[in-house]
């Protein structure tokens, strides 16, 4: 039976996982550990550039993982594992630092964001970050890697730093590839209309999966509607689009099709149209939230469950960084 090829991708342990992680990313790697190779993982170095407090971080972390067992994720399936727990990973960003140039790393758009963002905190992981992102990548020298528009410079400079390696010391990494949701890849729209859901903007505007019924339904309610069309098949302003697009994920089809057909006859009531959102929305969330807690609240269970990923991403991780060193001219005895 052919191996079945690598997919690899990390989510950063920063605040709670809300809806737009959800459809996004997480009910994907669902789908993807049934037809490939998979590895994810909770990326707390990464998070050390910007978040230095590692206070909450490992609260975080076995939430980030109980929120992504509770959506799906079969550790039997896939190896689910904490970046630092694989020192491997280290080691190759050490290498493949060599290979990474400073010109080139000051121009990355997220780089020279952050630095806007945050002139005070200017360290080296900020700067090196593309280079630790292809090395959690190349360590299991993935084929192929989910990433959204923001991530798709980094991912080719992991591919710049594999053909580098490949080319000075041989032969070795594959290069990665975005892995194409086609239709599937859905970003979702902030309840403000004001660009989409994210973990760390307008927290009222964003939807989290750890949100309790009545914060789900006040949240909805506040979501930014006008008085309606005034007349039939009127354009439709963006963030009524957004409402749409919201509901298209959590309610019946009939049900966002009647609300379309009262707004194309402008008879639409938002306050309705937003009720009915509201609760499907804690319909669709309470069941993930409750298991969520449930698997967070065992902590034996998810120590398990991250030193059973951990073990096999090591095996993978060992393999590559042993290949790596030995072409590398680093192997003495």
């Amino acid at each position: 039976m052919a191996a079945k090829e690598i997919v690899l991708s990390g989510i950063r342990p920063t605040g709670f996982l809300h809806l737009g992680n959800y459809f996004g990313a997480m009910r994907n790697y669902v789908r993807m550990q049934e037809d490939y190779e998979c590895y994810f993982f909770v990326a707390d170095w990464h998070s050390l550039t910007t978040h230095p407090d590692t206070k909450g971080l490992r609260e975080s972390v076995l939430r980030v993982i109980a929120e992504n067992l509770a959506a799906g994720l079969d550790p039997e399936k896939v190896s689910l594992y904490v970046q630092s727990s694989v020192p491997e990973i280290a080691e190759l960003y050490l290498l493949l630092n060599m290979l990474a140039y400073k010109g080139e790393l000051e121009k990355t758009v997220t780089f020279k964001d952050k630095v806007r963002l945050n002139p005070q905190n200017v360290n080296s992981g900020l700067l090196t970050y593309p280079v630790l992102m292809a090395s959690d990548i190349l360590i299991h020298r993935a084929k192929y890697v989910p990433v959204g528009k923001d991530q798709e410079q980094h991912l080719e400079m992991a591919r710049n730093f594999a053909q580098r390696f490949n080319h000075r010391y041989g032969d070795l990494f594959p290069e990665p590839l975005a892995f194409n949701f086609g239709a599937d890849l859905v970003k979702v729209p902030s309840l403000d209309g004001a660009g989409k859901m994210s973990k760390s903007e307008n927290q009222y505007a964003t939807l989290y999966l750890a949100d309790d019924d009545d914060l789900i339904r006040k949240k909805v309610m506040k979501a930014k509607t006008d008085a309606g069309p005034t007349e039939p098949n009127a354009e439709m302003p963006e963030y009524i689009k957004n409402i749409f697009q919201i509901m298209s994920l959590v309610s019946e089809e009939q049900t966002v099709t009647k609300f379309r057909e009262d707004f194309n006859n402008a008879n639409i009531r938002y306050g309705d149209m937003k009720k009915q959102l509201a609760e499907d929305m804690v319909r669709f969330i309470a069941p993930i939230r409750e298991k969520a807690n449930e698997i967070r609240n065992d902590e034996n269970y998810l120590k398990k469950i991250m030193k059973e990923g951990t073990e096999k991403a090591r095996i993978s991780a060992t393999k590559t960084i042993e290949a790596a060193r030995e072409l590398a001219g680093l192997k003495y005895y």
